[in-house]
């Protein structure tokens, strides 16, 4: 219990500064950073939603409250921006629809399995699962901090390379996702795939194409907010680099790396597998003579 509330405290303390930095160059909605206003809306309404949460022990609605605290994010940037320019327009657009996509996804894979593996022990822990659901809004606003810190800045620069290279990266990485979890879900609907592990489309040069994918469209995201970066604003670049190192070290890759090992580690099918195959970016097939 004690050290769930001192994450719970750091991760708000962290996700403080992040605020007060994206806020020096936001306008003013009258009087308050508008910039802090939208930091703020993934944490509430993950605080909202784990209190039924945890009353009724279902985690059905986290990845489903993840993406309306996006989508609630940027749609208030837009809305109170005085101003608002086409560079935040774009950025809005392009976070609404990865949102939109992925949160549908997410929330009916859940509802058909009727469980998420995840969360079977830690939602009967009151501090645990707390943390879970802060952790949750401190994703939707670190993830976004690059972007909502453009949506909301008085700052305006002309539409450049920085807008282009930043839509290739996004429609780039949005592309892999989707193949990837299309494949997988194809995959799955196969009753002979129950207790198998796919290794076909993506998945054969990657153990992780969709994460790959999320990694680089928010890196686009952060491309393109960069030239209306100012100050202490630069802070929020860290986002694409805090998607990388969650969905690598603690929420993605890892907890399936863990996974995978307890269902198929007998099984040296797997373990070449592994051997063989990068475990994010897609990349040829290591030979024999490597593994």
């Amino acid at each position: 219990m004690l050290k769930s509330i001192i994450t719970i405290v750091a991760v708000l303390f962290i996700s403080g500064g992040l605020a007060v930095a994206g806020s020096q160059g936001s306008v003013y909605v009258p009087r308050v950073p508008l910039f802090a206003i939208c930091a703020s809306i993934g944490f509430i309404l993950h605080w909202l939603v784990f209190i039924p949460g945890f009353i009724y022990q279902t985690e059905h609605y986290f990845d489903l409250t993840g993406s309306i605290s996006y989508i609630a994010s940027v749609t208030v940037a837009a809305v109170l921006h005085p101003n608002l320019d086409p560079r935040g327009f774009i950025i809005c657009v392009l976070i609404f629809i990865w949102a939109t996509r992925l949160g549908s996804f997410l929330f009916i894979r859940v509802k058909k399995a009727g469980q998420d593996r995840r969360f079977t022990e830690m939602k009967t822990r009151f501090w645990r699962y707390l943390l879970t659901w802060t952790l949750g809004g401190a994703w939707v606003f670190i993830t976004t901090a690059a972007g909502l810190a453009a949506i909301t800045s008085m700052t305006q620069r002309p539409l450049g390379i920085w807008l282009v290279l930043g839509i290739l990266l996004w429609i780039t990485g949005f592309s892999i996702e989707v193949i990837a979890d299309r494949q997988k879900t194809r995959f799955r609907k196969d009753p002979e795939n129950s207790e198998n592990f796919i290794t076909t489309g993506l998945w054969n040069y990657s153990r992780h194409p969709n994460y790959f994918g999320e990694i680089i469209l928010w890196l686009g995201i952060a491309v393109i907010a960069f030239p209306t970066l100012v100050g202490w604003q630069f802070l929020t670049l860290i986002s694409p680099f805090f998607v990388t190192f969650l969905l690598i070290k603690i929420s993605g890759v890892k907890l399936l790396e863990e996974g995978g090992q307890k269902r198929w580690g007998d099984d040296p099918a797997y373990q070449k597998y592994l051997a063989t195959t990068s475990v994010l970016v897609p990349l040829p097939k290591r030979s024999n003579q490597q593994v």
